[in-house]
């Protein structure tokens, strides 16, 4: 099982020096990964027609650090631990570029990237980005094979619904192709993760959701004859948080989820009302060494 850190965003004010010594602290304490959640535009809830996503849990009012810039800046401070973008919302993006992005994070990590995709929640997010919010599932389906192409050939043509290239390539390229994992709560997204991704990202309760989804999606690898044992299955350690529950909770709900297949574990610590980084940083400090005395 690896353990990695949710970057707790949404309640540092967007404070750079949060970033670092986060992310700095989160590899001094062996941490296996850090994730960061995606959005790049903020909007009112109230008054829309039609309305945005009654579960969405944010408005304007939430700061978030774009990923890739994050986790290059975070290439350069830690040493080993690995960036996570859980998820980051790729249709409402230039496929070619983002290709580029991630390669360069790849390359100044030495291999340290992961890539969480998903289709996200909020059309005002897609039309400010100039994007089309209903093509949003057919166009993540198309970007992911495109993606690892992009990766991977030296020279590629390439004419799809939504994106093309002719006799070009983005360079400097990964070094290997860099995984891909899916997420989301519905059936279409555990079956385009089934089809063509290399994991899950799984964000919800772990015994009323999260398990029941997670038994789902390997009857869904085992039709599409591939190997449950080579597929990533991440688990967002929230549940416990918001009922008010502690780190020991937390920890027997990783150690739940290792002994259910999962592979990967990140820590929530929003939701806590913690005020400081400091306080940040202590509670994950107490659960890595729970973690390590268990």
């Amino acid at each position: 099982m690896r353990v990695g850190a949710v970057y707790p965003q949404i309640e540092l004010g967007g404070d750079p020096l949060a970033l670092d010594r986060i992310g700095r602290a989160a590899d001094q304490l062996g941490f296996d990964h850090l994730l960061m959640y995606d959005h790049v535009v903020g909007a009112v809830h109230e008054n829309r027609d039609p309305p945005l996503w009654e579960r969405a849990p944010y408005t304007d009012k939430h700061p978030f650090h774009d990923p890739m810039v994050a986790f290059a800046y975070l290439a350069g401070v830690t040493r080993a631990i690995e960036f996570v973008t859980g998820v980051l919302i790729l249709p409402q993006r230039q496929t070619v570029l983002l290709a580029q992005q991630a390669a360069d994070v790849d390359l100044l990590s030495g291999g340290r990237l992961h890539l969480g995709v998903g289709t996200g929640w909020n059309y005002v997010e897609y039309d400010a980005l100039g994007q089309d919010f209903r093509t949003r599932g057919r166009r993540l389906d198309e970007q992911i094979p495109f993606l690892r192409r992009l990766w991977t050939e030296p020279l590629l043509s390439f004419d799809g619904e939504f994106d093309c290239i002719d006799r070009g390539n983005i360079n400097p390229r990964p070094r290997r192709c860099i995984p891909i994992y899916c997420g989301g709560f519905s059936e279409p997204a555990l079956r385009r993760a089934a089809r063509i991704a290399d994991g899950f990202i799984f964000g919800a309760s772990l015994a009323d959701s999260v398990l029941p989804q997670w038994a789902r999606l390997r009857e869904l690898l085992a039709a599409a004859n591939r190997p449950v044992a080579n597929f990533r299955a991440f688990y967002l350690v929230q549940d416990n948080y918001a009922n008010g529950l502690g780190i020991q909770e937390a920890v027997d709900s990783i150690r739940r989820w290792q002994d259910e297949g999962g592979t990967h574990a990140s820590v929530v610590t929003m939701g806590r009302g913690y005020t400081s980084i400091e306080q940040h940083i202590a509670h994950l400090e107490e659960l890595r060494a729970r973690l390590g005395a268990t």
